[in-house]
């Protein structure tokens, strides 16, 4: 039997040229119509099918016509209904980010990799963290801070020398950006019920802005972050290839 298969692509020649390919052997159907979805590009294009398909409950599968690829498969023209048929699952929920600037304006994005406070001057930005209404740090100085699932975890978190999270741990990574004071503190793990407010501290005088998976805000004056269990993100990997063995391995390289 046949799989409805969506295919989405980048922008990229590459990508394009790949999703015509794969049509003219496949077919297509629209995301609404499809038992899954098929993703063409790299990891960006990856969160933003996740965040573009979130309603419907179908899985995606990716296929790198990208640069790096952590979140996708090989591409291959060839077997493509067998691997799908056979493709591990992961499932992973998004952060809830709410975000209010120095106008008073709210925000809302959700983030599958991580919601990070930046400076947006020249000066170090100073945060007070508190997790479930708990002062936990009165005053970070630093060039920003950021919260990582997961998934997320080998990302911009552990380019900042954040950990590596299991896919099924139920925890986050709050990791320190170039932390100036404390000088030696690199962060925590908190569970993932945790909801964790950032306030900026002197933000008229130290601007900060908010990004979530690529969704900027700037001039923030509190940043509110959760993990929003009641969104599934279904991620396909061909067997053996898993999201929890990446993460393993990433730790080797």
């Amino acid at each position: 039997m046949t799989l409805r298969i969506a295919f989405m692509a980048s922008n990229a020649p590459v990508a394009q040229t790949a999703r015509a390919a794969l049509i003219g052997r496949y077919g297509d159907v629209a995301p609404e119509e499809a038992e899954v979805v098929v993703a063409l590009g790299g990891d960006g294009f990856m969160l933003r099918t996740l965040h573009l398909t979130q309603e419907l409950a179908v899985p995606v599968y990716g296929m790198n016509r990208g640069t790096i690829g952590f979140l996708m498969n090989e591409y291959s023209e060839t077997d493509l209904l067998d691997r799908l048929r056979h493709a591990e699952e992961a499932v992973i929920n998004p952060l809830s980010m709410r975000a209010v600037d120095q106008a008073g304006h709210l925000h809302r994005a959700l983030a599958i990799n991580e919601v990070s406070l930046l400076r947006a001057g020249p000066q170090a930005a100073k945060l007070k963290i508190t997790v479930d209404g708990r002062v936990r740090l009165a005053e970070l100085v630093c060039d920003g801070a950021l919260l990582a699932t997961p998934a997320g975890s080998t990302a911009y978190n552990y380019s900042a020398h954040g950990p590596i999270l299991p896919i099924g741990a139920d925890v986050l990574a709050l990791t320190a950006i170039a932390a100036f004071r404390p000088r030696r503190w690199r962060g925590a793990l908190l569970p993932k019920t945790a909801m964790v407010r950032f306030d900026v501290v002197e933000p008229d005088k130290r601007p900060v802005m908010a990004d979530a998976d690529s969704i900027s805000i700037m001039d923030i004056d509190w940043v509110e972050i959760r993990s929003e269990p009641s969104i599934r993100h279904r991620i396909l990997f061909d067997p053996g290839h898993g999201l929890e063995e990446r993460l393993i391995s990433e730790q080797f390289a």
